[in-house]
């Protein structure tokens, strides 16, 4: 094998471990999500103003099955279309955490900010030729 089919063969391992990453992302958001369907997201929904317990608890469920889905897709058919509406869902869902809770992005933990690097992966595999 010559050096540039290693160099290629290298490109892609990085971005299967990329792409698994972000499965792991999705998929993990959503168990998340239905674990503590309880817990922060309602909670955080009811303080922004959601009124409705069960509005709040469907709107998470409806964003776990979106997750869900998403991480599913990108595990089992990996295409720029897939990497396209995840970096879309991702930006939809920041921008709309950041009107209902701007503090998110001060968090030490960095539960919107983390966002910026993993648009920047999704982007990236997405431009990938297939």
């Amino acid at each position: 094998m010559n050096v540039v089919n290693k160099l290629k063969s290298v490109e892609t391992l990085q971005s299967r471990y990329l792409r698994l990453s972000l499965v792991f992302v999705w998929l993990w958001t959503a168990v998340v999500s239905v674990w503590e369907l309880k817990g922060q997201s309602p909670a955080l929904l009811v303080a922004s103003g959601v009124s409705d317990d069960r509005v709040a608890n469907a709107m998470v469920l409806a964003g776990a099955v979106l997750d869900a889905i998403l991480g599913l897709w990108l595990l089992l058919r990996p295409t720029r279309p897939a990497y396209l509406l995840a970096l879309a869902t991702m930006v939809v869902m920041t921008l709309v955490a950041t009107v209902l809770s701007p503090s998110l992005w001060l968090h030490p933990l960095g539960p919107l900010s983390k966002n910026i690097p993993i648009a920047v992966v999704l982007w990236v595999l997405a431009r990938e030729p297939k």
